[in-house]
């Protein structure tokens, strides 16, 4: 969208696996897209997480499909994701939508206050998120 605010990006996302990773700490790491018109694909591949590379590498996609169905794919998931400190970003699975409205504000008539409001979320249960496993979201008729 044409608003970027940084409570957006905690209400709006896609997300197979957020966490604080660094794709700059190995020449083996990247996160590469691939776009055929009817699926968009981002995947991790070999990412570190900053500060605990001794962890190992995670490998992991998302899948957007044009029929609105989107895929999780995970590769590799050397440790439990419960075990991921979310202390220096947040540790989220799932997807959020949301929007902002520009309300005057009553106190300084020619400014504007910004509310975001979250109207849908998807937690997946980390717990589930394995090597060799996936998550598939259909979206409903209407």
């Amino acid at each position: 969208g044409d608003v970027i605010h940084r409570m957006l990006t905690a209400t709006q996302y896609v997300a197979p696996l957020m966490a604080n990773f660094n794709p700059s700490y190995s020449r083996n790491s990247t996160v590469q897209y691939l776009d055929n018109g009817t699926v968009f694909v981002v995947q991790w591949d070999k990412v570190y997480l900053q500060g605990k590379e001794e962890m190992g590498s995670f490998t992991f996609q998302a899948a957007l499909h044009s029929t609105g169905r989107i895929v999780f794919g995970y590769k590799e998931i050397p440790v439990p994701v419960l075990q991921i400190s979310a202390t220096q970003h947040p540790v989220k699975a799932g997807l959020s939508d949301a929007f902002m409205i520009l309300n005057p504000s009553p106190d300084v008539p020619e400014s504007r206050r910004r509310t975001i409001y979250e109207y849908h979320r998807v937690e997946l249960d980390t717990s589930k998120i394995t090597n060799m496993s996936a998550v598939e979201f259909t979206p409903l008729p209407s």
